[in-house]
């Protein structure tokens, strides 16, 4: 496994050889600072620790500070692991997005958008108990009968009910590499990626 740590910037549209227009979203992907380089022989598996974004140093606790300074790194926000990295790259390596080529597929892991307390309606596409009658007037987006009352005398777990709805995190699979801009640390993926603008973004190969 490759991968990189980015921030949704937004999205565009482009287009591409063949004269079709399609939808991309923008992220800015690294440069990315390898801050621990772990083996199977000291920690029992293989894995790269990159991190991203710049932090005050103020704002860092002195573990985090000594952690950083092994790596001759600044205090970063974002710290991420990839397991079994298939480029060698050694601590205080920087990681780009030249690792990625155009037209390639890659994953995409983010956090969805977060939508608050939602009722059966909108989390679960119901459509009501149905039409009011002898003077009901709060059952056209009502749950319903959750279950029996003697027979079971319990919910069932997995019942679909009211309840948060959104930040999950999400993984997009085989979204193409429509293009890069590594002037700008820029990499545009085919199709839209969970989050808001701005939020944080995983992509690996």
């Amino acid at each position: 496994m490759k991968g990189i740590i980015g921030r949704k910037v937004g999205m565009t549209s482009v287009f591409g050889p063949d004269g079709k227009q399609q939808a991309c979203t923008i992220i800015e992907a690294g440069p990315c600072t390898v801050t621990q380089v772990k083996t199977q022989e000291t920690d029992g598996y293989s894995a790269l620790q990159v991190s991203f974004g710049e932090k005050k140093e103020k704002r860092s606790n002195k573990s985090e500070k000594g952690h950083f300074a092994k790596s001759s790194s600044t205090p970063k926000r974002v710290v991420r692991e990839f397991r079994d990295f298939s480029l060698a790259k050694g601590l205080g390596d920087t990681v780009t997005l030249d690792i990625f080529a155009e037209g390639e597929k890659v994953d995409v892991v983010g956090t969805s958008k977060g939508k608050g307390f939602q009722g059966v309606v909108r989390r679960h596409g119901f459509s009501g108990v149905g039409e009011q009658s002898h003077g009901q007037h709060d059952r056209q987006r009502a749950p319903g009968s959750i279950g029996n009352s003697s027979d079971a005398s319990r919910v069932f777990k997995g019942m679909r009910m009211a309840g948060r709805m959104g930040a999950d995190r999400v993984k997009l699979r085989n979204l193409k590499v429509v293009k890069l801009l590594p002037e700008r640390n820029y990499i545009l993926v085919g199709g839209a990626v969970p989050g808001p603008n701005g939020s944080i973004v995983l992509i690996q190969k």
